[in-house]
Parts: structure tokens; C-alpha cells; sequence
């Protein structure tokens, strides 16, 4: 007889989901289910607000990334009001972005996958967490603290505050970057480059522990999107939206942000708030691609930085120029963090980086403006429409989580269909369906903005499956 099972909280993510799993007579899985279960209203409530506060409005998206949003919202206020940012503004906001990216990538190995990884995917669930961990790796576990706040303690040098900083403004931010604070900063990269190399060490000594994961965790071929800059490095702040296919080739191309539509549309899920977007030309649902940190070292020519170069080349050779596995997210994620604090250690000797002209000024030139730039989960597109007095009229946040939002309901069906079996069920059978969404590192809070989505499904089914009868309101 068909049964259900239900992981009625993923935990160790940002945000509130469950996944459903389907059994046949046979007690094999027939079909799974991913439901973001909570839903935001931002795009809607943004509305008759002015440009300008929409960095700061969707910055509260989120605690764990908001300098991303804060990034995608100013550029496309900058669009708004058709101006060019001073080169030092550009640097600074781009050191911003990096120091986010190395604490929310600490936060998401160290604190919510790295008890899977270095416990066991079948260890006891009572000590699989953060404090089981301490009690195991206590250095490794000071080193993700350290990490983190190595991050943190830069966004507060720069911007003012930890969380939610004001500095960050449409034309540029409102204050230069000190001496002071520009050799604090320096000061600490040893450190942080330091924890870094320990943790890639030990964390590649793991790998051959988890083979069977690394073939089976969401490694179906995919497209892969993000932003690469002139060169083909990575870059976390600008550049062009380039979509390569499961063999790395590149098939589209986005250098004026607007035209991101082209190649992008949303589909709404009955299943879940969380919608999902696809590759246009493709259609849906074929049109899967995956955003992040295993999708930018897929679309890279190079990282651009010395020593995750090195590491993106050891990558390279172990898993091929594409890798495919969901898995491998957490090892780009520390082949990225490398990055971001060698690339912090440019930026903060660049020349430019103490000049006192900071913001360009100017009012509503365009009714229309998109910013694109990645966060630490994968592209970020916020896009709006003002009327003449620079009001919001419709808003659009396309985020990291929703892209991979396909991509993530396949790695769930595959690694369901590898490891669980209904009729001898075993907890770290369930802990890898959760652990292959943890490999997203999704910020669900993020994600769900559209409000009335999804549509309301009632099912009538027979004791056997059978469809019987269905209610569906739009």
C-alpha cells in the first residue's frame, strides 16, 4: 500500500521547509516533494516607497546576507538614476561583498553542514550539530568562530555595523574607508587566510569517506549561471551573466543587466512559495540550472587570486573542469572563501581604496533599473520600476535559493531514490535527503516574496494513490 513519509523540518537551514517522499507497494520511493512552507511579502509592501529606501527596506530580507541585497539593491537604484559611482565607491562596496561572503560561507560549512561531514551522515542526531561537533573538533570549531568573525569585524569596520549597515547607498556609500581601519583589516587577513588552509586540509581529508554521497548527491548534469568578470575570474560584485551548459560551454551571455529576461522566467509550484526560475530558451521544467559556489567554479576560466587558484586547480583535477555533484558545493564554498579574503587583501591595498570621493548624486534619470551581483547562494537580481517621483511601482527579487530551486527538488528525488528504503527506514537514510538541501545552503526567507503562490490543491486519493477527484483555486 502507498505511504508518505515526511521530514517535517529541514533543519539547519535559513527558513522553514519539509519534504515529502512517496512510496510505492514496494516501499521504493515513486516521487518527493520539496515545500517552502513560509511566504514574505516584499515585492508587494516596497511599493509607493521611494528608490532610495530600497536598499535599506530589503536589506531586512535577511540577517545572514544582507549586504548582498544591500549590493543588488543600490545598483539598481545606480541605474535608476543613470549614474557612474566613483571607482573608490566601486572597490569598497566590492571589499564589502567579500567580508560577507567569507562569514556566511563560514557560517553555512562550520555551523550548519560540517556535523554531517565530519560526525557522519549516520551519526547520533542528538550530537549531530554545532555543540556535538565542538565536543569532537573543538580547534576546527574555534576556527569557524574565528572565521566568522573575521568577516563580521570588516563589515563593521567598513560600513559601520554588522548588520544591516547604513553606508552602502544608491551612487556609491557615504563614507571614505579610514587608514586606521584599512590596516585592521590587513592586519587580520593572516589569520583568516591561516584558518582557511586548515580547514581545506581537513576537509579534503574527508572526501573519500563520502564517495557514495559524492556520486549520488544531485549530480544529474544541469546548466550553470553567475557573473565572471572581463577576464573570466570570479567576481562576488559585477560583471557579465554568463550560462554554460552541463559540458561547460558557453550558450548565453548578459552584459546589460535588463536583459537577464531574456534568458530567465519564473514558474509558480502548487507545492511550495518558493518559485522557480529556468533557463527561458529551454522551457520549463527543462530548462534546470544551478547558481553558487559549485556553479561558479563550473563557469570560471580562473578564481584570479593566487592561492585559490592553486586549490580551484587540485578541484579541478579531482572532479573534471565541471563538476557536477551538489556535494562539491561545500568545497567550493572553501575554494571561495580563499578568494574572497585574498581578494580583500587586494582591494585594501589598492591605491584608490582611502580616496575621499565616495558618492555621485543625481535624481530619477530612468524609470527602470536591475542590479545583479552574487551573493554567497548564487545570483541575486533585484529589479524595479519607479514613476516620475522615483516611487516604487513593481518590484522584482530573483534570489539565489529560487534559482536552484529545480535543481534542488531533483538532488532531493535522486538521493531519496539511492538511500531510502520503506520497508527498513533508518534515520541517516532522511538525514541525507535534508543533508543534499543543506549543500544549497538555501536562505528560504530570502526566496519567498510572491504573495498568492502557490495555488491551493486539495487531492482526494484512494486508499491505493488512485487519484480520485481535485480542487484547485488560483
Amino acid at each position: 500500500m502507498p505511504r508518505t513519509i515526511t521530514i517535517d523540518h529541514v533543519t539547519r537551514i535559513e527558513g522553514h521547509a519539509k519534504i515529502t517522499i512517496q512510496l510505492n507497494d514496494d516501499g521504493k520511493v515513486a516521487d518527493t516533494k520539496f515545500h517552502v512552507t513560509q511566504v514574505r511579502g516584499f515585492e508587494k509592501f516596497v511599493e509607493g516607497r521611494p528608490y532610495y529606501e530600497m536598499p535599506s527596506i530589503t536589506a531586512r530580507i535577511c540577517g545572514i546576507c544582507p549586504i548582498s541585497h544591500l549590493i543588488a539593491s543600490v545598483k539598481a537604484c545606480d541605474a535608476i538614476m543613470a549614474v557612474q559611482i566613483p571607482q573608490s565607491a566601486r572597490l569598497l562596496r566590492e571589499l564589502l561583498h567579500c567580508a560577507q561572503f567569507v562569514q556566511s560561507h563560514a557560517l553555512s560549512f562550520f555551523y550548519l553542514s560540517a556535523p554531517d561531514m565530519l560526525l557522519g551522515m549516520d551519526s547520533d542526531p542528538a550530537l549531530r550539530n554545532v555543540v556535538g561537533l565542538a565536543q569532537r573538533h573543538p580547534e576546527l570549531v574555534k576556527d569557524g568562530i574565528a572565521l566568522r568573525k573575521f568577516g563580521q569585524q570588516a563589515i563593521e569596520r567598513l560600513a559601520g555595523e554588522r548588520i544591516h549597515p547604513s553606508w552602502t547607498v544608491p551612487g556609491g556609500v557615504n563614507k571614505p574607508l579610514s587608514k586606521e581601519n584599512r590596516d585592521f583589516i590587513l592586519s587580520e587577513i593572516p589569520i583568516a587566510k591561516s584558518v582557511i588552509r586548515r580547514t581545506l586540509k581537513f576537509f579534503k581529508a574527508t572526501l573519500d569517506n563520502y564517495k557514495e554521497e559524492i556520486e549520488t548527491f544531485g549530480n544529474a548534469p544541469s546548466l550553470y549561471a553567475g557573473l565572471v568578470d572581463c577576464d573570466g575570474h570570479l567576481n562576488f560584485y559585477d560583471g557579465r551573466l554568463l550560462f554554460k551548459d552541463a559540458a561547460g560551454k558557453p550558450i548565453a551571455s548578459v552584459t546589460h543587466p535588463i536583459d537577464y529576461q531574456k534568458y530567465m522566467a519564473e514558474a509558480d509550484l502548487t507545492s511550495s512559495y518558493l518559485k522557480a526560475p529556468y533557463f527561458k530558451p529551454l522551457g520549463y521544467p527543462d530548462g534546470v540550472y544551478r547558481v553558487g559556489p559549485l556553479a561558479r567554479l563550473n563557469i570560471i576560466e580562473s578564481c584570479g587570486t593566487p592561492e585559490a587558484d592553486a586549490e580551484l586547480d587540485e578541484y579541478r583535477q579531482r572532479f573534471g573542469p565541471v563538476a557536477e555533484s551538489s556535494y562539491l558545493f561545500h568545497y567550493a564554498r572553501l575554494i571561495e572563501a580563499l578568494f574572497g579574503v585574498e581578494r580583500m587583501e587586494q582591494l585594501l591595498e589598492a591605491p584608490e581604496i582611502l580616496a575621499p570621493h565616495v558618492r555621485a548624486t543625481a535624481g530619477v534619470n530612468a524609470l527602470e533599473g536591475v542590479g545583479i551581483a552574487e551573493a554567497p547562494r548564487g545570483t541575486l537580481i533585484h529589479h524595479y520600476k519607479v514613476d516620475e517621483q522615483g516611487a516604487i511601482l513593481w518590484a522584482n527579487l530573483i534570489i539565489a535559493t529560487g534559482h536552484n530551486n529545480l535543481a534542488i527538488n531533483r538532488s532531493i528525488k535522486q538521493v531519496a531514490e539511492h538511500f531510502v528504503d520503506g520497508n527498513q527506514l533508518k534515520e541517516g537514510m532522511l538525514n541525507r535527503v535534508s543533508a543534499v538541501v543543506r549543500a544549497y545552503d538555501p536562505c528560504l526567507s530570502c526566496s519567498t516574496h510572491a504573495i498568492g503562490v502557490p495555488a491551493m490543491l486539495i487531492e482526494l486519493r484512494s486508499p491505493h494513490g488512485e487519484l480520485l477527484d481535485q480542487i484547485q483555486q488560483d
